[in-house]
């Protein structure tokens, strides 16, 4: 049996803007998941983008991260990315 490993990559932002990164991450396509985590490395809020890409699920997940982003000042987002 093959194990599918997921690729991640890591991206450093300012809080004002995660909003706008996870917007452009989640249009990409092939993001399984997105993390975020504040400065000591702590997750804050993990996103399934298979969830997250269905229309009416997305609104309250902004609305988080809008509010995350108002109380961060540096913020590391993983992302998990399909093969």
């Amino acid at each position: 049996m093959i194990k599918n490993n997921p690729k991640t990559e890591e991206f450093k932002i300012n809080g004002e803007e995660l909003v706008n990164k996870v917007k452009e991450l989640i249009h990409q396509g092939n993001i399984r998941r997105i993390i975020i985590k504040n400065e000591e490395g702590k997750s804050l809020l993990e996103i399934p983008v298979t969830f997250a890409a269905v229309g009416a699920v997305v609104l309250p997940v902004f609305a988080a991260l809008g509010a995350m982003a108002a109380l961060l000042t540096k913020c590391t987002i993983v992302v998990e990315k399909r093969d």
